[in-house]
């Protein structure tokens, strides 16, 4: 098999007698680079396989876990290629974002300069370990080729309605002056500056993923792990119940709830702190507390405001009326109601909702239970500890009384509550638009610009990209160089041609990642952000991986991405992977997440000096489950390292020593294309621990196997042959020296993969533990068809297990085939 067109490496040199994985593992990566080895070459004649890891972002150096997300699906992509897929695996760099202003701030560097050079750096480490990446396909995403589809993307959305502009509550750093993501606002402070974080209403960019909700709810196309689809799905919220008016001296007040059948034991609402209607119904006794308690929640995140346990808030003076009893029931604000979510606003059901419970408690509002358990005693609402929010009946209710509480009854509340006209089924998404505008200069501009006469008015194609400024200086406030650059924000408009100004937002960076796969099917493509045959060709992704961590917003916003792309006619998927999974963290020695401040980080470039790259690739292979992780064992290196030296010498042409070994023909051939069959298997389902375990084991079999009669025979030769091409993908260098060291005249990684045996994978006989009395007392072979008379007779001819049965009674004789012999005797 040949995937590309090499003169074949045939770099015939003498064989050293010690492992030297210094001596030879750069001196292959520069033969396989000048050789072209890894640069992909479509085949329509073969099977496409896109293999993608999540692109990293270009901090200046590869931590260890790079390293553990990257090797082990080299290993796969380097599997399937041999296989015979054409695979595609490349990688580039998520190159914009706040860490480069960063620099440029503290440190007075150009954000570029500072970014480019890292990337010259990472890309250094990442070819030192070793992978199959085709660097000719690399681009960044700070590159102006690449963000100028970013902002073709973003005008063809911006003419479909699914990208616009509103007024919406931000987190603000006033010192920064830039908007903050909630994941860099902690404890209410900047995480750049320290600054406290204001709650501010600014007008934002915006993408409508919103109109895609229950289209992302279907993962019917997409097999990404159960933990993902859970996370989304809860990102998203589907609720389904109803909207039910309430009136109040600011007018009418509709609160969203999915649980209408409990109307009748709200006894009070609650709105979020930032609505609208907060200050009309303040009275002018409790306008200090809520100014105050307005303040206080303006410095919390979302995700503070609803893990927060204490549960906060601040009575506004005003009643609504309830609409089927008239009571009038207090109104509060309380940060754990999201405006953001709802209408921004709730029915408090105390008796049944945990976080209002826990608020009418705190501020002695009423608690009326309206759901029992059947046959349940009425709730004692003074001494309860909980909430009750399990199935039963309705109780307190009115006219409802007896109906079960739950779906059975919805229906009718709202059917009722609709003829009062106070009602109406409704069903709404925790999920919120995209806000994509971001106040920082290393980003993608967004290519609008604002006429007098016109408007907003996007940057016609052919004027792409709109470039950032070179050589721009930051200001002591830290604000982006864009809103000040004059050069920069003069241009004209393209209806009028008066002048006009550009927008000086840029891009939030998901935006970025959100379709970078695609690029990668033709990267220097320069009429289209994409190629579609290519795309029809090569997507759905075949296995995507990455961290856990990615699970909503990229994964999500990918998702969202490529059925906007759908709807444009750049692809005929739906989903942009169609196999996600997520590697574990491995934790540093004292089995906490390596950090720099910890004192615990483990530098991949100090053990590759010490042990060479294919004995930290086998070893991260080799240290746990891949999707689990673990924590790193100083000492456990050690063994990766001693069995490839022990591979090394199996292959060496000196004379066997040490005490002769007996192993058939046919033991080798089990030995070898049983672990062939299972490596192969693990190799599919990226069980990866286990696949360096087998070859492990195989390795020690062909140690004894090297000292016995079967060595130098063609059956030998076999063996090593496949062996050697099992190794390929995990430890590709030391695989590599020993196949050209053995004379074959091409790469190892251009050769096919064994084909399994399987008549020499399964033995006729099978070596069974024979217990006595439930302990192990002996081993016997047997034929694997033998009958339980013949079994038990082998089992008791044994020598060990003879002497605790001869002369005792046998209660009971247990035969499993294949598995198990018991005798009980007494």
């Amino acid at each position: 098999m040949t995937d590309i067109d090499i003169q074949p490496i045939n770099i015939q040199e003498e064989k050293s007698n010690r492992y030297n994985p210094h001596a030879i593992e750069e001196s292959w990566q520069t033969k396989w680079e000048e050789a072209g080895l890894y640069t992909f070459k479509d085949d329509p004649s073969r099977p496409a396989h896109y293999a993608l890891t999540m692109f990293p972002y270009p901090s200046g150096n590869l931590h260890m876990g790079h390293w553990y997300a990257y090797v082990a699906p080299d290993a796969r992509a380097r599997w399937l290629r041999m296989n015979g897929q054409n695979v595609l695996f490349p990688m580039g760099f998520d190159a914009f974002g706040l860490p480069a202003e960063n620099a440029a701030i503290k440190r007075g560097l150009d954000p570029k300069g500072w970014t480019y050079g890292n990337i010259a750096d990472m890309t250094q480490q990442f070819r030192r370990m070793g992978t199959m990446i085709d660097w000719s396909r690399q681009f960044n995403t700070c590159d102006p080729e690449y963000y100028r589809w970013n902002q073709w993307f973003f005008t063809e959305m911006f003419r479909r309605g699914l990208a616009y502009k509103k007024n919406g509550l931000v987190n603000w750093c006033p010192k920064d002056q830039t908007v903050l993501a909630n994941e860099q606002v902690v404890d209410g402070h900047c995480e750049r500056c320290g600054t406290a974080v204001e709650r501010r209403e600014l007008s934002q960019w915006y993408m409508k993923i919103t109109d895609y909700a229950d289209d992302l709810l279907d993962f019917g196309e997409a097999d990404l792990p159960e933990r993902v689809k859970v996370m989304q799905t809860n990102w998203i919220g589907k609720s389904v119940g109803a909207e039910v008016d309430f009136d109040t001296p600011a007018g009418v007040e509709t609160v969203f709830t999915t649980r209408p059948d409990t109307i009748m034991g709200a006894t009070f609402l609650v709105l979020a702190p930032e609505h609208k209607k907060v200050a009309a119904l303040t009275t002018p006794e409790q306008q200090a507390e809520v100014q105050a308690y307005i303040d206080l929640a303006g410095g919390k995140t979302d995700v503070e405001r609803q893990s927060a346990t204490e549960k906060t808030g601040a009575f506004t003076g005003s009643y609504a009326t309830h609409p089927i009893t008239g009571h009038q029931i207090p109104i509060w604000i309380a940060d754990y109601v999201l405006v953001t979510y709802g209408t921004g606003s709730i029915m408090a059901v105390p008796a049944h909702d945990a976080r209002d419970f826990d608020f009418a408690r705190t501020f002695g509002l009423e608690i009326v239970e309206v759901i029992r358990p059947e046959g349940g005693e009425p709730m004692n609402v003074q001494d309860a500890e909980e909430a009750y929010s399990g199935e039963g009946v309705l109780v307190n209710s009115g006219e409802f009384d007896g109906l079960p509480g739950g779906k059975a009854s919805i229906a009718a509340v709202i059917e009722r509550l609709s003829g009062l006209g106070v009602a109406r089924a409704k069903t709404t998404y925790r999920l919120r638009d995209w806000l994509i505008s971001r106040q920082r200069f290393w980003g993608t501009p967004i290519p609008i610009v604002y006429c007098p006469e016109h408007g907003a008015q996007p940057v016609p194609e052919d004027q792409l990209p709109v470039r950032l400024p070179d050589n721009v200086t930051f200001t002591p406030a830290g604000q982006s160089p864009l809103k000040t650059d004059e050069a920069f924000k003069a241009t004209t408009c393209p209806v009028c041609g008066g002048p006009a100004e550009r927008d000086t937002d840029t891009m939030d960076t998901f935006v970025d990642s959100s379709w970078y796969m695609y690029r990668f099917l033709n990267p220097h493509l320069e009429t289209a952000a994409v190629d579609v045959e290519a795309t029809r060709r090569f997507m759905p992704i075949d296995l995507y991986t990455g961290g856990i961590e990615h699970a909503i917003l990229h994964l999500l916003y990918s998702r969202f991405w490529t059925r906007v792309m759908r709807d444009m006619g750049l692809t005929d998927q739906r989903e942009p992977f169609r196999v996600v999974r997520n590697q574990g963290i491995i934790l540093g020695p004292d089995q906490e997440k390596m950090s720099k401040s910890r004192g615990n980080v483990i530098d991949p470039g100090d053990l590759v000096g010490e042990y060479g790259v294919d004995t930290v690739r086998s070893y991260l292979m080799f240290i746990a489950p891949w999707e689990v992780g673990g924590p790193w064992d100083p000492s456990g290196i050690n063994g990766p390292s001693k069995w490839l030296g022990r591979v090394y010498t199996l292959f060496g042409s000196d004379t066997p020593t040490g005490p002769a070994e007996n192993v058939s023909e046919a033991d080798l051939r089990y030995a070898v294309h049983s672990t062939l069959k299972k490596v192969s298997a693990d190799f599919e389902r990226l069980s990866f621990n286990t696949i360096i375990s087998s070859l492990m084991e195989l390795t020690n079999t062909l140690v004894k196997a090297r000292r016995s009669p079967v060595y130098g025979t063609p059956t030998w030769d076999e063996a090593l042959s496949i062996f050697n091409r099992m190794l390929a993908p995990v430890v590709p260098h030391l695989a590599e020296e020993l196949w050209q060291a053995n004379g074959e005249r091409e790469s190892v990684h251009l050769a096919s993969w064994p084909q399994v045996d399987e008549a020499a994978a399964t033995r006729d006989t099978v070596t069974l533990g024979v217990q006595v009395n439930g302990k192990v007392r002996g081993q016997v072979q047997i034929s694997r068809t033998a009958t339980q008379p013949e079994a038990m007779a082998a089992a008791r001819a044994e020598e060990g297990v003879a002497k605790f049965v001869d002369g005792k009674e046998t209660v009971k004789e247990i035969y499993v085939p294949g598995k198990i012999i018991n005798i009980v005797v007494r």
